[in-house]
């Protein structure tokens, strides 16, 4: 699948004392970013709902790279890094670059699913495999096997 990237409008509420981006606002674009790709392909809130899972995070990590300040135009990628066969266990990368192409950031995230009724890890739907099966990839792309998760 195509790199998934959407655009981010700084707000001024995002700017600490330093005058540029504040550390936290990093992982909620992340957030943003991701949600909206799985939006885009079908998995709302409503859907996971209905299927009784939703997505969990047992790390973030940010590195920054470059400041971003108000009135910099920027967009996040989404990217697989690690999944397992089934998708139950994954890792993403979120890229913030900058309008000139620079690398403003890096966002790393290891996930999984969890039964929201059992309050347990739990193997996603077809449907959910069918999406991360579409999801891109970044060229550092590897499969966690079963030893690993």
């Amino acid at each position: 699948m195509q790199k998934f990237s959407t655009p981010i409008q700084i707000r001024w509420a995002d700017i600490d004392q330093n005058r540029h981006l504040r550390h936290s606002v990093y992982y909620d674009y992340g957030a943003m970013a991701r949600i909206e790709f799985l939006n885009n392909h079908g998995l709302t809130s409503a859907k996971f709902e209905e299927l009784h899972i939703g997505p969990i995070l047992f790390r973030e990590e940010a590195i920054f790279k470059r400041e971003i300040k108000f009135g910099d135009s920027i967009h996040v990628d989404v990217e697989l890094l690690k999944a397992s066969p089934d998708y139950a266990r994954w890792s993403m990368r979120h890229n913030f670059i900058k309008a000139d192409g620079s690398k403003a950031a890096i966002i790393n995230i290891d996930g999984a699913w969890i039964d929201i009724v059992k309050r347990k890890l739990a193997v996603p739907t077809n449907f959910i495999q069918n999406i991360f099966g579409d999801f891109p990839r970044s060229i550092e792309f590897q499969p966690i096997m079963p030893s690993q998760k």
